[in-house]
């Protein structure tokens, strides 16, 4: 199999908004209750773009997997500061797809003077039929550290779940 990482572009956005929508759907992993259009998931690209770096992971030609980098803050003190986000097609996961858009995506934040990087994860103690400990997991075997636990601030599909906030100095 063929996998690789590159730049991902507005003509992405069906494909992207295609494997957001699951988690949209499905899952408490977005707080979101209605998915993008690949119209507006393109204005989403194109927006990151300005100034973060966007990747998408490829198998074999096929799209499987997207992360990309936006502002924690838009306060000149947080200048060094990014926050990530992770989606792989849930028939890929657990490939390694989400490991490789990480690493790539740190290298390029790097580059661009970034030091710290958080990431927000949706949580429930008791997993259940829309939330697992998956990415919570996936970012502690990334490197990130626990920096916060909200609890009880999004309600979908009729429970309170948990944010928690993860950073890794990189």
């Amino acid at each position: 199999m063929n996998i690789s990482i590159r730049d991902a572009s507005v003509a992405d956005a069906k494909r992207l908004a295609e494997i957001y929508a699951y988690y949209v759907e499905n899952t408490a992993v977005s707080f979101e209750y209605v998915p993008p259009s690949a119209e507006e998931f393109g204005h989403r690209i194109k927006g990151i773009l300005e100034k973060y770096p966007y990747l998408v992971c490829e198998r074999d030609g096929e799209i499987i997997g997207y992360a990309y980098a936006s502002a924690y803050s838009a306060r000149e003190a947080y200048c060094r500061t990014a926050a990530a986000s992770v989606y792989v097609d849930r028939a890929h996961r657990r490939e390694g797809a989400g490991t490789l858009l990480y690493a790539a995506l740190e290298e390029r934040l790097r580059s661009q003077g970034i030091v710290n990087l958080l990431a927000g994860v949706a949580y429930s103690v008791e997993e259940d039929e829309h939330l697992s400990h998956d990415s919570k997991n996936f970012h502690l075997a990334m490197g990130f550290e626990q920096a916060a636990h909200l609890k009880g601030i999004g309600i979908k599909f009729g429970k309170w779940y948990d944010l928690l906030w993860f950073q890794k100095r990189i």
